[in-house]
């Protein structure tokens, strides 16, 4: 992947009918996770660990930080997040792809300085299986 804008990189929530973009966010972070399983035993060549292929749970992240765009983006999250909803959400990485699937609002910040706007920190957790475009 070649350079990019960090602001190019969107968060969008199914609101019903479309996907929605979510906030001004100022901060991203899209991360992919496999938990490995040991298979090493007494017999293992040199007592090196062996790993099983395929054999862990996988996972995505996404977090970010920002200042919602409307009332209607920050009901939409706050919503999720107060009512545990697995809800689908999209992350586009431009020149990369388009990560879609069901996420679950794992944390909710909100935070402010009284000469500022009011900023949030949103984090998700993978709640099932994602897929893949590339773009």
């Amino acid at each position: 992947m070649v350079a990019q804008k960090g602001k190019d990189l969107l968060l969008k929530i199914f609101n019903g009918t479309a996907y929605e973009t979510v906030a001004g966010l100022r901060s991203k972070r899209l991360a992919f996770n496999t938990e490995t399983v040991d298979v090493t035993d007494a017999e293992s060549a040199g007592r090196w660990r062996e790993l099983l292929g395929g054999g862990g749970v996988q996972r995505a992240s996404v977090s970010g930080a920002g200042i919602f765009k409307d009332a209607v983006s920050d009901g939409l999250v706050r919503n999720a997040f107060f009512n545990a909803s697995i809800l689908s959400w999209q992350i586009i990485v431009p020149d990369f792809g388009m990560v879609t699937g069901p996420f679950q609002a794992s944390a909710l910040e909100y935070s402010g300085q009284y000469n500022g706007e009011v900023m949030f920190e949103l984090a998700l957790e993978s709640a099932g299986a994602i897929s893949f475009e590339a773009l």
